[in-house]
């Protein structure tokens, strides 16, 4: 069941998302080298506490941290250490989780360490781009898996490839809800979006090839060539018109 929410409970999840915006722009300042991870994870848990809100990726699933905190190869699930510091040229996606007033916020972004590698730029942005195109079809009758296919059309057409391993999702009142948004489909097909959908939009896109592979810790998921790998997602909710993204600060 894909739950279609009220005037009054997208407020709340607009709140946890705007949290979720005001986060990441702040640990986002603090990226540098000879940062460590366990740095930008406590940061981003002292500022969700001081809101008054709750981690939620911490504890989630035993997952121990905060902020997944992803390096150069490695695309999702990554967990903050205070051995791990950032070096001149890594490129970092830092994704961060909220519940506040029952409601969940999540989104992401990837970040550049000092300069970085014009490949690395390209990756970067060809993935924020694909987001946003994703986005832009987010709109009352459209199907579901047009999303997903302009998320791969973008990113293929850059020579890139789309993970398949992990998906976007539906969220609310949980963190992950249906339905699944894969980042390749064909489009016109899947479920068709109505008001009032509240989704999580998060491509992953690979330098090589979309392979994977997790971790002994059971949680770091790198690509399986070891080539850099871009991450970026947003929530936003189905209007009449279009799509609100719920995880930005407003101007």
């Amino acid at each position: 069941m894909i739950a279609l929410r009220s005037q009054r409970e997208i407020a709340k999840l607009r709140a946890a998302n705007l949290m979720v915006a005001q986060v990441l722009q702040l640990v986002k300042k603090r990226v540098e080298p000879g940062v460590t991870t366990a740095q930008l994870d406590k940061l981003a848990e002292d500022e969700i506490l001081r809101q008054g809100a709750i981690p939620a990726f911490k504890g989630y699933a035993g997952f121990p941290a905060t902020l997944c905190t992803s390096v150069n190869h490695e695309i999702v699930h990554g967990i903050p250490s205070k051995k791990r510091k950032l070096k001149e040229g890594d490129i970092i996606s830092i994704d961060v989780g909220v519940k506040l007033d029952g409601y969940f916020g999540d989104a992401a972004i990837t970040v550049p360490v000092g300069t970085v590698s014009k490949a690395a730029q390209k990756l970067m942005q060809v993935t924020e781009e694909s987001l946003m195109l994703a986005i832009e079809c987010a709109v009352a009758g459209e199907k579901l898996y047009t999303l997903s296919h302009r998320v791969q059309e973008h990113a293929e057409a850059n020579g890139y490839s789309v993970v398949r391993d992990f998906v976007g999702h539906g969220i609310g009142t949980e963190l992950h809800e249906p339905p699944q948004i894969p980042n390749y489909g064909k489009p016109g097909t899947g479920l068709t979006l109505q008001p009032g959908m509240v989704l999580a939009i998060e491509p992953m896109v690979n330098l090589g090839g979309y392979g994977v592979q997790v971790l002994e810790d059971g949680w770091t998921a790198i690509t399986r060539d070891r080539k850099l790998s871009a991450h970026f997602e947003h929530t936003i909710t189905v209007t009449e018109g279009q799509p609100e993204i719920l995880s930005q600060v407003r101007a």
